[in-house]
């Protein structure tokens, strides 16, 4: 009988090949198994092969056996099946606030949750818009210690892109647009109130051990309805606004705005209306022209006049 080396880590051993080296198109048979282990220097019987399995089995592994003809053991279920994967590269990929360097790293790890077959199938491009990905190497970080502030309840400090240094008090993270956002209560200067800011141009984020503020303010705070009146997380003057659309919008402001405003059909049926409460900024009126004159608004007069000015302005532009 061969002295049984290592056998401390055969288990662990037999299981990680059964994770890296099967899945149902790619079997391995017991002789390949005893194979796989001796050139990792452990030495097993081909009766010790069927016992492991069994005891892994016992351990809750789906570990699957088909007979016949180049048949084998393989790994058949695991915590994330291929598609989920698939979807999770893509979500990586496709972010433009995760740095490339950053991106290949989070993927070659989700390559270790299935099989070296299956993760050559993980090496996707996804690419948002043409926009290049972000250069920021500490976003992670900067969003571990977010998590860190709102959980034990402190305030942070952090650099931000303007290069000024900003003390406030965190209390939620958003992601909108294709970008992490932070919402926070901030009372340096005035007016205090509710702010946002984008994580991924944050640097040197620090958690305090002052308690945060601004509890009385997100007593009642609404997220979603938040993030629906702010148009690319710009602010602004909020206004209730009356927006006047041609029939065939009604999918995409349902889309934008959510369940909650009720759509008014006029009598031709041709067009519908509705009140939104819009925090009214440039980028709301990039978005109002943005639908080619299929979108009016028809209320209140002060946001009419301001669409009147920058129609007017771009039109000076353009002659």
């Amino acid at each position: 009988m061969p002295k049984q080396e290592g056998q401390k880590s055969k288990l662990l051993t037999l299981l990680r090949i059964l994770e890296q080296k099967t899945d149902e198109e790619h079997l391995l048979n017991v002789p390949q198994l005893v194979e796989l282990l001796e050139q990792q220097d452990i030495l097993a019987e081909r009766k010790s092969i069927y016992s492991d399995i069994d005891t892994l089995r016992s351990l809750g592994y789906d570990i699957q056996l088909r007979r016949g003809r180049g048949g084998g053991y393989w790994l058949a279920s695991r915590t994330f099946e291929l598609s989920e994967l698939k979807l999770l590269v893509d979500a990586v990929q496709a972010s433009k606030v995760v740095s490339a360097r950053t991106s290949s790293k989070l993927i070659h790890k989700l390559e270790a949750l299935c099989s070296d077959y299956e993760g050559t199938q993980l090496q996707r491009q996804v690419y948002v818009d043409g926009r290049p990905k972000s250069d920021s190497h500490t976003l992670l970080y900067s969003i571990d210690a977010l998590h860190s502030a709102i959980n034990a309840g402190r305030m942070v400090r952090f650099r931000y892109k303007d290069g000024g240094t900003r003390t406030v008090s965190p209390w939620q993270l958003a992601w909108e647009n294709g970008c992490y956002y932070l919402i926070a209560y901030q009372d340096e200067k005035e007016p205090a109130g509710i702010r946002n800011y984008r994580v991924d141009r944050m640097s040197s984020v620090t958690v305090l051990g002052d308690a945060r503020r601004g509890k009385a303010e997100f007593r009642q705070f609404d997220l979603p309805a938040y993030l629906r009146k702010h148009f690319n997380m710009f602010g602004g003057p909020e206004y209730r606004v009356t927006l006047r659309c041609t029939a065939d919008l009604e999918s995409a402001m349902r889309d934008r705005f959510g369940k909650t405003p009720l759509f008014v059909p006029e009598e031709d049926g041709a067009y519908f209306h509705f009140d939104v409460p819009v925090c009214v900024s440039p980028q709301f009126y990039g978005w109002v022209c943005g639908f080619g004159g299929k979108v009016e608004v028809t209320a209140p007069a002060e946001v009419r006049q301001g669409l009147r000015e920058i129609a007017k302005k771009l039109a000076e532009m353009h002659q």
